[in-house]
């Protein structure tokens, strides 16, 4: 017998006793416009995906892999630093590794300058890809409906710099492409889709598209080139119906308008259905798609679904009605880090999963073994303070809990701990000529557009004495529940007590983003006053 004849029959044997034990399909894209079905060994290092991939606010999902590993980025709107970059080898473990935009240098709103604020604007549908040819990454997205930004980097973990402005074009919601020829591409556009062809360095516009029109309205591109074909994902706000146009040709000829996933029920119980995904393989080429399900109060959620190719090359949900509750992948579990623990603000700088209401004063926050935050701003409103610090809640349900010193607050400050959304409330100390008050303050909100409402209002107060405490808020997010906050303080770390009422969060969609954590420190008199935070912790709670 030959050596290669009897490597062929171990082989087979081998590939005979895994399948018995367990196997899966994968798809591989051929030259041709046609998917081939091939088995494939799973291999033993293959784990089970629990639903929601992660229960954290990351909307707008972009996710890509290169090499070995995924990468993910999401909207934040107004926040800053802005769109996160998380990084996962196995699709469900999770960690947060920088942003793209490092400072919205969108206008002076960002910088809540003259009073404005650009709450519900910002970074939203945007695009996060990797150019092999030259090694760099890529960040673009259009800001306030009138201009498109591009930034770039040579490591995904920074620094990222701002490469170009397109002035006056809007590619909205859109998605960036390298095809073979490395010609840069985007898909962009609501109802009728447009295809621009890019400069090579991405700086201008060298022609536009226009590919495809539905017949309904239809916006979120998500833009591939896979083996030979051009795929535009879109999704129907409305009715939560993923469609997906294919062509070999970027600018012409697309076709479809078919179904990838027909608003399917969520995996997270009372979750709107999945939408607004895109697709990509793993090193073994299967192929998933990625959407995120409505669950407020905590906001988008993402969960994740295998996809099949059809025989005519179309991308489509195994089960296009339904959604797994878990998922089976050939993929070894990898945990990166844990999304709960302490964060002490060791070193000199705020991890990359924090960001600021807004653009912060740099001068008015450090960081060195504890974060101290100097009053930023002289107001009544929280929604108009500078320099609150965010930190999405951990769902289904999460305890935050501070540790501040408040010894250096001046009369008239206000620190704490606030659940921050469009109707927020807070824990925290006020402080006046006469006292220290541990305080619960209730109703501020936000009018339709996004300025401030209400101030909301003092619920209840303590005197006390310790210049050291401890504030908590324990917030459950599961959609359908009762949205309920406890706020609770110590003096000892050990022993709480709860204070005030619960607060009821608030479960619309229009502010879009999820209710975030937030840390704040602001001033209703004079600037001058600081607190220092020692410590965050984040748990899990029932």
């Amino acid at each position: 017998m030959y050596p290669s004849t009897l490597w062929f029959i171990l082989l087979a044997y081998a590939e005979f006793i895994m399948i018995s034990l367990g196997s899966s399909v994968i798809q591989n894209i051929d030259d041709k416009d046609v998917i081939d079905r091939r088995t494939s060994i799973v291999p033993m290092s293959s784990s089970t995906i629990s639903q929601p991939v992660l229960w954290e606010d990351l909307a707008d999902i972009e996710i890509i892999r290169v090499n070995e590993t995924f990468y993910y980025s999401a909207s934040t709107m107004a926040y800053s630093p802005g769109a996160p970059i998380l990084q996962s080898t196995d699709l469900q473990n999770w960690e947060y590794i920088g942003h793209s935009v490092p400072s919205l240098d969108f206008g002076p709103s960002y910088n809540m300058e003259g009073g404005n604020t650009s709450y519900v604007k910002g970074i939203w549908a945007s695009s996060f890809r990797y150019r092999p040819s030259n090694g760099q990454w890529y960040w673009i997205g259009c800001i306030k409906f009138s201009d498109t930004y591009v930034y770039t980097s040579s490591s995904v973990t920074g620094p990222w710099t701002k490469h170009a402005v397109f002035e006056g074009t809007c590619f909205y919601d859109c998605g960036l492409v390298f095809d073979e020829n490395d010609t840069p591409r985007v898909a962009y556009g609501t109802t009728t889709i447009q295809v621009a062809t890019l400069s090579s360095d991405l700086t201008s516009q060298v022609s536009n598209a226009e590919v495809y029109v539905y017949n309904e309205y239809v916006e979120g591109s998500r833009f591939y080139y896979i083996n030979g074909f051009y795929y535009i994902l879109g999704v129907s706000p409305g009715t939560k119906v993923e469609y997906v146009i294919k062509s070999s040709s970027p600018t012409e000829g697309y076709t479809g308008g078919n179904v990838l996933a027909n608003a399917p029920a969520c995996p997270v119980t009372n979750g709107g259905s999945p939408h607004q995904g895109g697709i990509v393989d793993d090193p073994q080429g299967n192929w998933y798609y990625m959407a995120f399900c409505d669950a407020y109060p905590g906001g988008r959620i993402p969960v994740l679904a295998s996809i099949t190719f059809d025989d005519n090359g179309f991308p489509v949900l195994n089960d296009v009605n339904s959604w797994p509750s878990s998922l089976e992948v050939p993929l070894e579990q990898n945990v990166l880090s844990e999304p709960t623990g302490t964060d002490d603000f060791s070193g000199t700088s705020l991890g990359p999963e924090w960001e600021w209401n807004h653009n912060p004063d740099e001068t008015a926050f450090s960081v060195n073994n504890g974060l101290t935050l100097r009053t930023a701003t002289v107001t009544d409103s929280l929604y108009q303070a500078r320099n609150t610090l965010t930190h999405r809640i951990l769902g289904p349900a999460s305890a935050a809990t501070i540790q501040i010193d408040v010894s250096e607050m001046k009369s008239g400050d206000r620190a704490g701990l606030a659940l921050f959304r469009d109707v927020s409330a807070w824990i925290g100390i006020i402080k006046t000529d006469e006292s220290l008050q541990i305080a619960v303050w209730k109703n501020i909100t936000m009018n339709s557009d996004w300025t401030t409402n209400s101030i909301g209002a003092l619920e209840v107060s303590r005197d006390i004495s310790e210049t050291s405490l401890h504030l908590r808020a324990s917030a459950n997010i599961r959609p359908g529940s009762d949205g309920a906050v406890q706020f609770s303080y110590s003096t000892d770390g050990s022993s709480f007590t709860d204070l005030g009422t619960k607060f009821t969060m608030n479960t619309t969609w229009e502010f879009f983003m999820g209710y975030r954590f937030g840390i704040f420190n602001f001033a209703t008199q004079t600037l001058g006053g600081s607190v220092k935070v020692d410590s965050f912790d984040l748990s899990l709670v029932d």
